[in-house]
């Protein structure tokens, strides 16, 4: 970082900082920054884990759209997932309050700390080390993250489900999963996670990233994407909802009265139901029958409802669906207020999802 800090700092990525040549040693290729007059000169030789989905965003061009995008405020707390050698990270410290650094990689957390050392930069900067999917997501006013690709999904929804709200969430993903997040009803692409997010958060595409503009190169494009939760969100219940959604989204071209006639949806349905009925003093007629026995009593007491014998919840399914009017329908082709209204004539007839 340059400016009120002092002089730009070496041994940065190539690209995101001063030109650097590769030279072989022990370890592999190393990239080696040119000395800037007296300035000692600083060694990078990190072999990058691209298994772990260590891409670094080498492209200064990128870094500072991707901040621009975001509406940084000089009050805000930022988290990112993923910083790498810093690039982005260095970036934003220099706008922003605070910064969370969540890394998994003790290499790479060593190399962030170096980048800071010593620059009115470090104590605006905490990094957390360790699996962010298995810790407790800190309070921040905006998500800025170059993730690893494999976390995208489980990581979006854990940040969808994080209170209190953020502001917004500026994250790069690969191409066609973030193609996913913004499809509509009817386009290809559309699926649970297209209207899982879109029920959660507003959801917008805003560029493109080649992959030759990551170190080392990914195998697949990327793009930048803007999530807005929704706030307050929709009342429903999530676990309802998503319950419902995964049963649609198996076979989303076929259509939901066919969908529904799984056996294994319908064990799984007709366990929810006795469940709900338990709940609800709704029993089987043989339980009224040892309920008179026991009580002694002639007479069904009026909190008590009744199960019938040949009760079958395929047929109650079928009949939820004729009359909502989506027996015919397919998942494919369904926006959020259908689901809702669905879910909504599912749950009034007692049956439930989760």
């Amino acid at each position: 970082a340059g400016g009120e800090c002092g002089a730009e700092r070496v041994g940065r990525i190539p690209g995101a900082g001063p030109a650097l040549t590769p030279q072989r040693g022990p370890v592999g290729w190393r990239w080696i920054a040119a000395a800037h007059g007296n300035t000692p000169v600083s060694v990078l030789g990190i072999l990058f884990n691209t298994g772990a989905g260590q891409h670094i965003l080498k492209n200064p061009l990128v870094v500072n759209s991707i901040i621009d995008k975001a509406a940084l405020r000089r009050t805000d707390v930022i988290l990112e997932v993923g910083p790498g050698t810093g690039n982005l990270t260095v970036k934003m410290l220099e706008k922003v309050k605070k910064v969370i650094a969540c890394e998994i990689d003790p290499r790479l957390v060593g190399e962030l700390q170096k980048r800071v050392q010593g620059t009115c930069l470090a104590n605006k900067l905490e990094i957390k080390v360790g699996d962010v999917l298995k810790t407790d997501l800190p309070f921040f006013d905006a998500c800025v993250a170059n993730l690893p690709y494999q976390i995208s999904s489980p990581f979006v929804f854990k940040l969808l489900l994080h209170r209190p709200f953020f502001r917004c969430a500026i994250l790069m993903f690969q191409r066609e999963f973030a193609l996913r997040l913004v499809a509509k009803p009817g386009s290809k692409l559309y699926c649970r996670l297209s209207i899982n997010t879109q029920l959660l958060a507003r959801v917008d595409h805003l560029m493109k990233v080649g992959k030759n503009n990551f170190k080392p190169p990914p195998k697949v494009e990327s793009s930048v994407v803007r999530i807005e939760p929704k706030n307050p969100p929709p009342p429903i219940n999530f676990q309802e909802w998503d319950g419902l959604v995964r049963i649609a989204f198996v076979r989303k071209n076929k259509t939901l009265s066919a969908a529904f006639k799984s056996s294994a949806v319908e064990q799984l349905l007709d366990h929810n139901y006795r469940i709900h009925c338990s709940l609800h003093n709704t029993v089987s007629s043989f339980l009224i029958c040892y309920i008179l026995f026991l009580c002694t009593v002639t007479y069904i007491p009026t909190f008590v409802r009744e199960i019938p014998e040949n009760f079958k919840i395929a047929e109650k399914i079928q009949a939820v669906l004729k009359d909502t009017g989506y027996s015919e329908k397919r998942a494919r082709s369904m926006d959020i207020d259908d689901f809702i209204r669905l879910l909504h004539g599912f749950n009034s007839e007692g049956i439930h999802f989760s």
